[in-house]
């Protein structure tokens, strides 16, 4: 690695600009949601002393109350079903032995290869037949699988060396007992990576719910925040709809700042085997 100051400077110097480029939008945003009256467009600065009638004005036009209960019922739900599923299945792959085990994972590695949007029209003939269309628990559905949770939990359980798992089985521990107590400690830091990528992914999700849900009392905060924008554009109110954004992804930004630190540090396995 090159340790010329020279070159260490200019290089800070091209991540602070890339930076600076990534935030501006939201520091828009934030600046528009806070001005009393409509913000300028070409420049950064507000046209009057900050203010949160933006927001007051915001929480009054939709129920965001129901939309955040669905929403995280819809995100919880989901990622509660996914971290059973990919913790065994990851346990599965990476310990056991049974035939056609890396065929199988192969195969199974093939979700990560398909468009989502592809999946929607069989996705909606099959819940439509169960009778869970117009459902939260219809919306969870196609997500309990992961393929990439699968693989991330494979890889962390790989990285545990096999000695923990012989002394536990010596103690007398069945295989429940060394995963429950032995393993998922050791792999925390990649089950909190993983929930982060799961709970923002549906957070944000808002295709497939806007298919799936038909009543206003059901939908996800992504599907409310579309209807309530359409009326502030409507109206040119661009503070009223930055307000309404940051209503929605301040929840998001807040886990992953506390979270920031295992997140990044959980996908430090090394060589993958």
């Amino acid at each position: 690695m090159n340790n010329n100051p020279k070159v260490y400077l200019v290089l800070r110097l091209v991540l602070f600009a890339v930076a600076l480029l990534w935030i501006l939008p939201f520091v828009w945003m934030v600046l528009a949601a806070l001005q009393m009256n409509y913000p300028r467009l070409a420049v950064l600065i507000p046209s009057s002393m900050p203010s949160f009638e933006k927001f007051a004005e915001a929480l009054s036009f939709a129920k965001w109350s129901t939309l955040y209960i669905n929403t995280i019922i819809f995100t919880g739900g989901t990622l509660a079903v996914q971290l059973v599923f990919i913790t065994l299945a990851g346990y599965s792959f990476a310990y056991l032995d049974f035939p056609l085990k890396k065929t199988l994972f192969m195969l199974f590695l093939v979700q990560l290869l398909i468009i989502p949007a592809v999946l929607i029209v069989p996705n909606m003939i099959t819940l439509r037949k169960f009778g869970l269309l117009n459902s939260l628990v219809g919306l969870m559905m196609p997500y309990f699988g992961s393929a990439f949770g699968t693989f991330l939990m494979r890889q962390a359980f790989k990285t545990i060396p096999k000695e923990f798992i012989e002394a536990a089985v010596m103690d007398g521990a069945n295989w429940r007992q060394v995963l429950w107590h032995v393993l998922l400690p050791m792999v925390k830091p990649s089950l909190v990576a993983f929930s982060i990528v799961s709970i923002t992914a549906h957070w944000n999700e808002y295709i497939w719910p806007l298919m799936v849900i038909n009543s206003p009392d059901k939908h996800v905060l992504t599907v409310g925040f579309a209807s309530f924008a359409k009326g502030a554009e409507a109206g040119a109110d661009w503070g009223l709809v930055a307000a309404g954004a940051l209503l929605v992804c301040i929840p998001i930004m807040i886990l992953f700042i506390a979270f920031q630190k295992t997140f990044i540090s959980s996908f430090g396995f090394g060589e993958l085997k």
